[in-house]
């Protein structure tokens, strides 16, 4: 199962301050819609970006994409 936009949605509502999806994106260097396409399940990110929401968030490539729990 195709686990990324799930996950991704509840990370960006973790993190504190709560910050609106086109604020997150440009934190993170993404265009401003990049994180909407992700989350709604419309658009892949490419593993440069994919690289740049782990770093972020602080977790795994592989977490984000469903591969591990942790």
């Amino acid at each position: 199962m195709y686990e990324f936009p799930a996950r991704l949605r509840k990370l960006r509502e973790e993190k504190r301050p709560l910050r609106s999806m086109a604020v997150t994106s440009e934190l993170i260097g993404l265009q401003p819609n990049a994180l909407s396409k992700y989350e709604r399940g419309t658009s892949k990110p490419t593993a440069e970006s994919l690289a740049m929401i782990a770093d972020y968030y602080h977790v795994s490539m592989d977490y984000l994409w469903g591969r591990t729990n942790y």
